[in-house]
Protein backbone atom coordinates (compact mmCIF):
# COMPACT_ATOMS: atom_id res chain seq x y z
CA UNK A 1 0.00 0.00 0.00
CA UNK A 2 1.48 3.61 -0.54
CA UNK A 3 0.52 6.98 1.06
CA UNK A 4 -2.12 8.07 -1.40
CA UNK A 5 -3.98 4.67 -0.20
CA UNK A 6 -3.61 6.03 2.66
CA UNK A 7 -6.19 8.36 4.18
CA UNK A 8 -4.10 11.77 4.67
CA UNK A 9 -2.27 12.34 8.29
CA UNK A 10 -4.78 14.56 9.90
CA UNK A 11 -4.97 18.46 10.63
CA UNK A 12 -5.07 18.38 14.48
CA UNK A 13 -3.54 15.72 16.44
CA UNK A 14 -6.04 13.61 17.96
CA UNK A 15 -6.39 14.15 21.80
CA UNK A 16 -8.17 12.53 24.61
CA UNK A 17 -7.99 13.62 28.46
CA UNK A 18 -4.61 14.14 28.94
CA UNK A 19 -2.77 13.39 25.86
CA UNK A 20 -2.40 13.98 22.41
CA UNK A 21 -1.27 12.35 19.52
CA UNK A 22 1.48 13.55 17.11
CA UNK A 23 4.16 13.31 14.68
CA UNK A 24 7.44 11.49 15.69
CA UNK A 25 10.21 14.19 16.21
CA UNK A 26 13.38 14.25 16.64
CA UNK A 27 13.21 15.34 20.17
CA UNK A 28 11.80 12.09 21.07
CA UNK A 29 15.01 9.97 20.85
CA UNK A 30 15.44 9.99 24.74
CA UNK A 31 11.90 8.74 25.05
CA UNK A 32 12.74 5.66 22.74
CA UNK A 33 16.00 5.36 24.52
CA UNK A 34 14.49 4.84 27.30
CA UNK A 35 11.57 2.13 26.23
CA UNK A 36 14.28 0.46 24.41
CA UNK A 37 15.49 -0.54 28.25
CA UNK A 38 12.13 -1.84 28.92
CA UNK A 39 12.71 -5.71 28.96
CA UNK A 40 8.99 -6.08 26.53
CA UNK A 41 9.36 -3.17 24.19
CA UNK A 42 12.22 -3.93 22.16
CA UNK A 43 10.57 -7.01 21.82
CA UNK A 44 7.41 -6.73 20.23
CA UNK A 45 8.32 -3.46 17.56
CA UNK A 46 11.44 -2.04 15.74
CA UNK A 47 13.40 -0.67 18.72
CA UNK A 48 16.39 -2.65 19.21
CA UNK A 49 17.07 -3.33 22.72
CA UNK A 50 19.32 -0.64 24.84
CA UNK A 51 19.58 1.28 21.88
CA UNK A 52 22.46 4.10 21.75
CA UNK A 53 21.49 7.48 20.72
CA UNK A 54 22.13 6.95 16.82
CA UNK A 55 19.86 3.44 16.95
CA UNK A 56 16.86 5.62 18.86
CA UNK A 57 17.85 8.35 16.05
CA UNK A 58 16.76 5.76 13.55
CA UNK A 59 14.21 4.41 15.03
CA UNK A 60 12.42 7.87 15.33
CA UNK A 61 13.62 8.16 11.54
CA UNK A 62 11.38 4.83 10.41
CA UNK A 63 8.50 5.44 12.50
CA UNK A 64 8.43 8.98 10.61
CA UNK A 65 8.43 7.46 7.15
CA UNK A 66 5.28 4.71 8.39
CA UNK A 67 2.63 7.23 6.67
CA UNK A 68 4.29 8.05 3.35
CA UNK A 69 5.28 3.76 2.74
CA UNK A 70 1.37 2.93 3.41
CA UNK A 71 2.04 1.34 6.81
CA UNK A 72 -0.45 3.35 8.87
CA UNK A 73 -0.20 6.07 11.26
CA UNK A 74 2.87 6.24 13.50
CA UNK A 75 2.60 8.45 16.12
CA UNK A 76 4.35 9.95 19.46
CA UNK A 77 1.76 9.80 22.64
CA UNK A 78 2.71 13.14 23.99
CA UNK A 79 1.21 15.01 27.54
CA UNK A 80 -1.30 17.81 25.66
CA UNK A 81 0.00 20.51 28.23
CA UNK A 82 3.38 19.84 27.96
CA UNK A 83 4.59 18.24 24.54
CA UNK A 84 6.56 15.85 26.58
CA UNK A 85 7.05 12.52 24.83
CA UNK A 86 5.39 9.64 27.08
CA UNK A 87 4.88 6.95 24.61
CA UNK A 88 4.52 5.50 21.51
CA UNK A 89 1.04 4.36 19.38
CA UNK A 90 0.43 3.26 16.14
CA UNK A 91 -2.57 2.46 13.60
CA UNK A 92 -1.92 0.20 11.14
CA UNK A 93 -3.16 -0.33 8.02
CA UNK A 94 -2.55 -3.22 6.16
CA UNK A 95 -5.90 -4.66 6.20
CA UNK A 96 -8.04 -1.39 5.05
CA UNK A 97 -8.90 -2.66 1.86
CA UNK A 98 -11.42 -5.31 3.85
CA UNK A 99 -12.37 -2.49 6.68
CA UNK A 100 -9.66 -3.88 9.59
CA UNK A 101 -6.79 -2.00 11.25
CA UNK A 102 -4.70 -2.91 14.49
CA UNK A 103 -3.36 -0.80 16.96
CA UNK A 104 -0.62 -1.24 19.10
CA UNK A 105 0.78 1.05 22.30
CA UNK A 106 3.99 1.78 24.71
CA UNK A 107 4.56 4.03 27.30
CA UNK A 108 7.90 4.77 28.69
CA UNK A 109 8.75 3.24 31.89
CA UNK A 110 8.98 6.64 33.68
CA UNK A 111 5.47 7.82 32.80
CA UNK A 112 3.83 4.67 33.72
CA UNK A 113 0.60 3.60 36.29
CA UNK A 114 -1.20 7.34 34.89
CA UNK A 115 -3.30 6.06 32.57
CA UNK A 116 -2.04 7.42 29.76
CA UNK A 117 -2.09 4.16 27.49
CA UNK A 118 -6.04 3.92 27.98
CA UNK A 119 -6.43 7.99 27.06
CA UNK A 120 -3.82 7.22 23.95
CA UNK A 121 -5.60 4.07 22.89
CA UNK A 122 -9.04 6.03 23.27
CA UNK A 123 -7.71 8.99 21.05
CA UNK A 124 -6.39 6.54 18.30
CA UNK A 125 -9.64 4.75 18.73
CA UNK A 126 -11.37 8.13 17.61
CA UNK A 127 -9.29 8.68 15.06
CA UNK A 128 -9.42 5.43 13.38
CA UNK A 129 -13.48 5.96 13.07
CA UNK A 130 -12.52 9.12 11.08
CA UNK A 131 -11.45 6.97 8.20
CA UNK A 132 -14.24 6.02 6.03
CA UNK A 133 -13.04 2.71 5.06
CA UNK A 134 -12.34 1.31 8.59
CA UNK A 135 -14.59 -0.54 10.73
CA UNK A 136 -13.09 -2.51 13.12
CA UNK A 137 -9.40 -2.00 15.06
CA UNK A 138 -7.76 -5.46 16.80
CA UNK A 139 -5.09 -5.36 19.80
CA UNK A 140 -2.79 -8.67 20.28
CA UNK A 141 -2.15 -9.13 23.64
CA UNK A 142 -0.77 -12.01 25.45
CA UNK A 143 -2.61 -13.64 28.16
CA UNK A 144 0.05 -12.48 30.69
CA UNK A 145 -0.08 -9.20 29.73
CA UNK A 146 -2.68 -7.53 32.50
CA UNK A 147 -1.82 -3.88 32.19
CA UNK A 148 -2.25 -3.92 28.29
CA UNK A 149 -5.59 -6.51 29.04
CA UNK A 150 -7.08 -3.43 31.35
CA UNK A 151 -5.84 -0.33 29.28
CA UNK A 152 -7.71 -1.94 26.26
CA UNK A 153 -10.92 -2.50 28.41
CA UNK A 154 -10.94 1.06 29.37
CA UNK A 155 -10.92 2.18 25.84
CA UNK A 156 -13.75 0.00 25.05
CA UNK A 157 -12.31 -2.79 23.11
CA UNK A 158 -14.12 -5.97 23.78
CA UNK A 159 -12.06 -9.74 24.48
CA UNK A 160 -13.05 -12.16 21.49
CA UNK A 161 -10.90 -15.01 22.01
CA UNK A 162 -7.35 -16.17 22.06
CA UNK A 163 -4.92 -16.71 18.52
CA UNK A 164 -2.87 -20.20 19.68
CA UNK A 165 0.91 -20.03 18.49
CA UNK A 166 -0.24 -16.58 16.77
CA UNK A 167 3.13 -14.80 16.91
CA UNK A 168 6.82 -14.86 18.01
CA UNK A 169 8.01 -12.81 20.51
CA UNK A 170 11.70 -13.12 22.21
CA UNK A 171 12.11 -16.45 19.69
CA UNK A 172 9.55 -17.96 20.91
CA UNK A 173 6.02 -18.40 19.46
CA UNK A 174 3.70 -16.83 21.68
CA UNK A 175 -0.40 -16.94 22.19
CA UNK A 176 -2.39 -13.58 21.72
CA UNK A 177 -5.30 -12.82 23.35
CA UNK A 178 -7.66 -10.88 20.30
CA UNK A 179 -9.77 -7.35 21.64
CA UNK A 180 -10.89 -5.19 18.82
CA UNK A 181 -13.41 -2.07 18.61
CA UNK A 182 -15.89 -1.93 15.90
CA UNK A 183 -17.15 1.00 14.40
CA UNK A 184 -19.99 2.33 16.69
Amino acid sequence: MSAAQLPPWPPAPPRWGSVLLRQVQEKDVPMAQEMSADAYIPQIGSLPPHADHRQAREWVQRQQTRHEQGIGFSFTIADAGSDEPVGHCGLWLKEISAGRGSAGYAIRPSARGRGLAAEALLALTSFGWDIPLLHRIELYIEPWNTGSIRTAEQAGYAREGVLRSHQEIGGVRRDMLLFAAVRP
